[in-house]
């Protein structure tokens, strides 16, 4: 028998105010046409005023255990992707186990930027086969609106705010494919594209939070060959091809990667999880919020083949292979 990391709750939370496209129209030179034909994205959700990361991945983590039908007392662990924390330190991660009301176990952040929830999701798949844990919270959440540059058209109108979360628990499978959970992994980073995505302040720099910087057409081109790259490694790590998958779920940057990188693995986009229209690029909430949007509208169910990939400052990149 093989130890395995099984989905078996996931939840999501957006904040209450939606930002449409022609919002963007009263100050800068941009057109709701121009945003939505070059990223796909109509509307994203910003945190209110006092709202913070911590606070959206509360409300995410609470839905995905209510999804489980599992209490805080029974978690081992959480574990946070965020790159817009509410503090330097402490994590978010415990953070969230304080407003849970839970003081066992552990919690930890993860910052891998875009890719963050596929680094913690694979650490925490590690942690569950190793024994170390049973049960634990990862998710994935961001207030990217507090990093913005809104004089910059390229950049501000492209993300969002929200959070994501899954429950993942041991369960014993027998070593196959044909296995619920995790079947493989790919994680990849190179330092050397750094100054394509990036936010210009930090502690030990400026000793401010900064703003998000980007290259968008370099970026744009490294994102599709590395997000086809890494999903062909973990697909042929999981012993399964193209023809296996039943859906891709994307990190939610542009309408236009998260097409190519499909046609590029030869998957049409009627087995592609869109949700980069509503919420623009949440960063490290984007995949598991697109996941609990996927089971809500009944298109993600119990058996499913799905990988998911992503690509974020770093440059890091990622996938995973998971039946759900």
């Amino acid at each position: 028998m093989t130890r395995r990391a099984v989905v078996e709750g996931v939840g999501h939370y957006l904040p209450d105010r939606i930002v449409p496209n022609s919002h963007f129209e009263e100050f800068l030179d941009t057109t709701d046409e121009w945003i939505r034909t070059r990223s796909g994205i109509e509307r994203r959700h910003f945190a209110a005023e006092g709202e913070t990361t911590s606070d959206l991945a509360v409300r995410a983590a609470r839905a995905a255990l209510d999804s489980a039908g599992l209490g805080v007392n029974e978690i081992d662990g959480v574990l946070v992707a965020t790159s817009t924390p509410d503090l330097t330190f402490p994590s978010v991660a415990t953070m969230v186990q304080s407003a849970l009301g839970m003081s066992h176990g552990f919690g930890f952040d993860v910052q891998a930027v875009c890719a963050g929830f596929i680094y913690a999701l694979t650490n925490a798949n590690a942690l569950i086969v190793s024994g170390q844990a049973t049960r634990l919270l990862v998710i994935g959440a961001e207030t990217f609106s507090r990093i913005m540059d809104w004089e910059d058209r390229s950049t501000c109108v492209l993300f969002g705010d929200g959070a994501g979360a899954v429950v993942l628990c041991a369960e014993e499978g027998t070593g196959t494919s044909s296995d619920r959970g995790i079947l493989a992994a790919d994680l990849n980073s190179d330092g050397r594209y750094r100054d394509m995505l990036y936010v210009d302040g930090g502690v030990s720099t400026t000793g401010t939070s900064g703003k998000l910087r980007m290259q968008g057409n370099p970026l744009f081109r490294q994102a599709v060959e590395k997000l086809t790259s890494t999903a062909e490694a973990a697909l042929q790590r999981a012993g399964l091809s193209h023809d296996d998958i039943d859906w891709i779920v994307p990190h939610q940057a542009n309408i236009r990667i998260i097409a190519g990188t499909a046609k590029k693995l030869g998957v049409s986009m009627d087995r592609v999880i869109v949700t980069v229209q509503e919420h623009g690029n949440t960063s490290a909430a984007s995949i598991p919020l697109a996941l609990s949007v996927g089971v809500a509208e009944g298109k993600i169910k119990r058996g499913d083949l799905l990988i998911s990939e992503a690509i974020g400052g770093g440059l890091a990149w990622g996938a995973v292979v998971l039946r759900w």
